[in-house]
């Protein structure tokens, strides 16, 4: 039996960023320290924050007092304006890749451009996005979308960062459909590219592949559909107890991939549970960390 882990399984880089600064200011800070929405999506992680005294709040107009962690995944610049007001300090963790596509969009608003983002609309980090577009962002999740759209002479489009590239692929084309001059920027950050092809070609080496991940993250909710595409015996699971002898029978090499928002301690307690699956079996046992 083989269990293999992808390549640049978990934590990315934004992520990380954010915990360590999450972490810093609570030894910082005496009073109250809070995130602006979950800062990591993914519940064993957040338990970890809320032991640690550091709580999500949803509505940045009901803070009173204390620090504020704006996450990686970023706010529209009114959040900010509304924070600023009421005089509380905030500490930004907004992923840097995340800051430059604001940047992007509040370029191309200034030039009155019509904007075209890719990505799902319930996401932070597209609330966001639309917020530095100054009502010219445009929404689209697939290509269906965007062939509804009217035609046009000029227009921008653009990427969530975690989005998978195939589809935005499928929605350029679509959009070259239904525009004469279209300005494409590739803006889904390399961390994401990397995680996801190294996670398609696994799925192709192994007979039994477990995404592991928040069921909210959606980031890995794009690993598990592009991992299901190739192998449709694929298992989303949030935490190693989801792991069941059925969902392994019959597998002989076993893979796992693991979110943005993933910890490393989720993924080795989905590996220790697969041994201990097996381990009345007689077999080779070896773990592989997969390179594409």
């Amino acid at each position: 039996m083989e269990i293999i882990i992808a390549d640049n399984s978990g934590l990315c880089y934004g992520v990380k960023r954010a915990l360590q600064l999450a972490h810093s200011t609570r030894r910082r800070r005496k009073g109250r320290v809070l995130t602006l929405g979950e800062l990591i999506h993914n519940p064993m992680a957040i338990a970890d924050l809320k032991k640690k005294g550091i709580q999500a709040v949803r509505d940045p107009v009901s803070i009173r007092e204390g620090t504020v962690i704006i996450r990686s995944h970023g706010v529209a610049p009114a959040v900010y304006r509304t924070l600023k007001k009421k005089r509380i300090e905030i500490v930004d963790a907004t992923c840097p890749i995340v800051k430059k596509i604001q940047r992007l969009v509040e370029g191309l608003a200034k030039r009155h451009e019509e904007i075209i983002i890719v990505g799902n609309r319930e996401h932070p980090e597209i609330r966001g996005l639309v917020g530095y577009s100054d009502g010219r962002g445009r929404i689209i999740e697939d290509e269906d979308q965007a062939r509804r759209l009217p035609p046009r002479k000029k227009r921008f489009v653009l990427a969530q960062s975690t989005q998978d590239p195939y589809l935005f692929g499928r929605v350029v084309a679509a959009l070259l459909e239904r525009t004469g001059e279209l300005g494409v920027y590739n803006t889904i950050c390399r961390s994401t590219q990397t995680r996801q092809r190294s996670t398609s070609e696994l799925a192709a080496r192994v007979d039994t592949l477990f995404i592991v991940g928040g069921k909210n993250s959606s980031n890995t909710h794009k690993l598990y559909q592009i991992s299901k595409r190739v192998q449709p015996n694929t298992h989303f699971i949030e935490g190693a107890s989801q792991i069941t002898p059925r969902l392994l029978r019959g597998a002989k090499r076993i893979g796992i991939s693991g979110g943005a928002s993933t910890p490393p301690e989720a993924i080795e307690e989905a590996v220790a549970k697969i041994r201990s699956s097996f381990e009345h079996q007689p077999h080779r046992e070896s773990i592989i960390q997969w390179q594409s």
